[in-house]
C-alpha cells in the first residue's frame, strides 16, 4: 500500500522538479519576457486532475520553492498559486469535462489571475517591471497549455492508470 502510494506522487514530484528547472533555466533577454509560468501550469494540471492529493498545500510549498529559487519577496508565488489552486480546485469537475479548446479558454483567466496578484504584490513592495514580464507569460502559457495538457494526461494515464 505504501508503496503503491509513492509511485503515484514519483510523476507528479518529477514534474514539478522538471518544471522548476524550466522556470529557473535562463533564456535570451527577448523570450525572458515570454517564458510560460510552467509550475502554474502544472499546478493547474495537478490541482485539476487530483484535487484531494495536489492541492492548496502543495501550491504554497512549490511557490515557497519557487520564491526562494528567485530571490523573490517570500510568499509572493506561494500565495498566488495558493489562489490559482483553490479556484482550480473549486471548479475541477467543470475543467476536466471542457474539450482541450474551452479548457484553454478557461486556463488563460487563471494564469491572467496569478500574474495581476504578482502585479498587485509587486507593486504595493514598490518593485516596477515592464507590463510585458506580467502578461507575456499568460499569452506563451496560454498557448503551451493544449501541450502540456496532453503530454501530461498521457503521462497520468501511463503512470497512475
Amino acid at each position: 500500500m505504501n508503496r503503491d502510494r509513492t509511485s503515484q506522487r514519483k510523476p507528479v514530484i518529477l514534474s514539478l522538479i522538471f518544471g522548476l528547472m524550466l522556470t529557473i533555466m535562463p533564456l535570451p533577454g527577448a523570450a525572458e519576457s515570454f517564458r510560460p509560468d510552467w509550475l502554474a501550469l502544472l499546478v493547474i494540471f495537478w490541482t485539476m486532475q487530483l484535487p484531494r492529493t495536489w492541492s492548496v498545500g502543495t501550491a504554497w510549498i512549490i511557490g515557497i520553492v519557487l520564491d526562494v529559487s528567485q530571490g523573490t519577496l517570500l510568499g509572493q508565488h506561494a500565495l498566488t498559486l495558493c489562489v490559482v489552486a483553490f479556484v482550480t480546485v473549486r471548479f475541477h469537475l467543470l475543467m476536466r469535462v471542457f474539450p482541450l479548446p474551452q479548457m484553454t479558454a478557461t486556463v488563460l483567466p487563471l494564469l491572467a489571475l496569478y500574474q495581476f496578484l504578482l502585479f498587485w504584490i509587486n507593486g504595493v513592495a514598490g518593485i516596477d517591471a515592464a507590463s510585458v514580464t506580467y502578461w507575456g507569460p499568460v499569452i506563451s502559457g496560454t498557448l503551451v497549455w493544449p501541450v502540456v495538457m496532453t503530454f501530461l494526461s498521457v503521462m497520468r494515464f501511463r503512470t497512475l492508470g
